[in-house]
């Protein structure tokens, strides 16, 4: 799931604690409602016997790392993952053949009046065990400041820690003798973290799709609480193409085909400045604003409840941190916070994510490269779409001369919206309120992922994030994934696992 940076802003963070607490710290008193009497005590207990079982099976995972950019663990990790499904009670569980790496589809069906979809990944991201300070494939415990205790992993909160506490909720209500009170819809892929460019193929294979169709809605499970307890319910996220642009000698027909010597320059074109000189015309000089020919046409601006919805939840949130999170000293533009909020919700964005030419090791290299590459991530808003985006780049090198510079697609999808009154966010919002959770209701998140998937035809779903717990350092070293909090406004291990069994629950009684 592409989400960047801290919290308040798009949940996921990089902050790392330093303070050393043992790794049996718990959870200084469970979550209101999660001490309740009835089937949901029952739950918990079993909750909490399951814990270490749960904790096996979240460390197991992260050892078994699936990344599509490396072609790593593809097979390895659908197939644990469809044995993970079938542990926690799926039936009909398969592996789904795509024209990339495959996805996973499973149901449980109880007869219930309503179904739920849920929605997995099971790819990570690259990593360089070089840049953590716990290995990064043997989720150990480290002590993280103001929280407690967490598991340090490739994947422990992107996304392999809420589902494994998605999955420890299943496993709770089975070990208590509770009726599971919906179906389940259980969709997943591998390739999340290179685009989902294979996933329509998946959730459009006819019997997928037929069980999709009967859900009132689907979500992914998320770390959603930030260090003060608080969480954001999204009204939708923004969508994304990652693409590569391509300069070089061979394609131009100017400049060297491979790298030569860099006192050529005088009488050589450089297909790195050619590189330079296309870029340059994607944005304003200021790099601020996308200015591709037609880009903003079919934007949709922000409500004005959206935008009361984003001004609401800054008066609570605290810029200083944000700041210091990201390491910032103003916002861009040198706007206020709650327009800089504003902006981060309205704004499709050309960003360039990384630029590769020539020689990058240590010291100099006197060359003259004959390629360049600049990879980028596009982040669309509605009513832009993948499709539109692609082809309005195109057209724009093409318009200012860059007909060689090769546009190189590897994934992305369109934006994502989910009705404020429809069952899926009034379940969640009911949810967090039995659980006493500080709740804002977020117009859109910044960061994105394949929701427009289930929202768009012919699955037409709502579709979402829920959970309760902590994560952080997604994409980044030393992700981390809370399991024994001291907080007592942030869930642990089992008080996460117990929200989402809240949820399940909560969504069988909602009108």
């Amino acid at each position: 799931m592409d989400f960047r940076t801290f919290d308040r802003l798009n949940r996921r963070d990089v902050i790392r604690g330093t303070a050393m607490l043992g790794a049996g710290a718990m959870l200084m008193r469970p979550l209101p409602s999660l001490a309740a009497t009835g089937p949901m005590a029952e739950i918990r207990k079993a909750a909490e016997a399951g814990k270490e079982a749960s904790i096996k099976r979240l460390r197991d995972w992260i050892a078994l790392p699936s990344i599509a950019a490396e072609n790593r663990n593809m097979p390895e990790g659908a197939a644990y993952m469809a044995e993970l499904a079938r542990d926690a009670g799926f039936t009909n569980v398969e592996i789904v053949p795509t024209d990339g790496h495959p996805g996973v589809f499973g149901t449980i069906d109880v007869g219930a009046k309503r179904t739920l979809g849920i929605y997995f990944m099971y790819d990570v991201k690259q990593f360089d065990p070089a840049e953590w300070s716990s290995p990064p494939l043997e989720g150990k415990f480290v002590a993280k400041e103001g929280l407690g205790t967490a598991i340090v992993g490739r994947g422990a909160t992107n996304q392999k820690g809420p589902e494994s506490a998605f999955l420890a909720a299943l496993h709770a209500i089975r070990a208590a003798k509770a009726t599971l009170p919906v179906n389940i819809v259980l969709i997943c892929e591998g390739e999340e973290e290179i685009g989902s460019p294979h996933f329509r193929q998946v959730a459009t294979k006819p019997n997928v799709l037929a069980a999709l169709k009967k859900c009132d809605g689907i979500f992914i499970p998320f770390p959603s609480q930030d260090k003060t307890g608080a969480v954001d319910v999204n009204l939708g996220s923004k969508g994304i193409i990652e693409l590569e642009l391509v300069a070089s000698g061979e394609k131009w027909g100017r400049g060297p085909k491979g790298d030569v010597h860099s006192s050529l320059k005088a009488m050589i074109d450089s297909p790195a400045w050619r590189l330079v000189q296309a870029l340059q015309t994607l944005v304003t000089p200021d790099g601020n604003t996308p200015a591709i020919e037609g880009w903003f046409e079919n934007v949709r601006p922000l409500t004005d409840r959206e935008k009361t919805l984003i001004r609401e939840a800054a008066k609570t949130a605290d810029e200083a941190a944000d700041k210091k999170a990201l390491g910032v000293n103003v916002w861009i533009d040198n706007l206020k916070y709650d327009d800089a909020l504003i902006r981060l919700a309205q704004e499709p964005t050309v960003n360039i994510e990384g630029l590769v030419a020539g020689y990058t090791g240590p010291g100099g290299k006197t060359v003259l490269p004959g390629r360049a590459v600049a990879k980028l991530d596009l982040r669309l808003v509605p009513n832009q779409t993948r499709a539109e985006a692609e082809k309005k780049l195109r057209a724009h090198l093409d318009k200012h001369g860059f007909t060689d510079v090769e546009m190189n697609v590897s994934g992305g999808y369109d934006p994502t919206e989910v009705a404020e009154d429809s069952r899926l966010i009034r379940t969640e919002l009911a949810t967090y309120k039995k659980l006493g959770i500080a709740t804002n209701i977020n117009a859109r998140l910044a960061g994105s992922w394949p929701g427009a998937t289930f929202t768009a035809p012919p699955v037409s779903i709502p579709a979402g994030h829920f959970g309760t717990g902590h994560g952080g350092g997604a994409h980044a070293p030393n992700e981390y994934y809370l399991i024994d909090s001291t907080n007592p406004k942030v869930a642990g291990l089992v008080d996460a696992t117990m929200g989402f069994a809240e949820f399940l629950y909560t969504l069988a009684a909602i009108k």
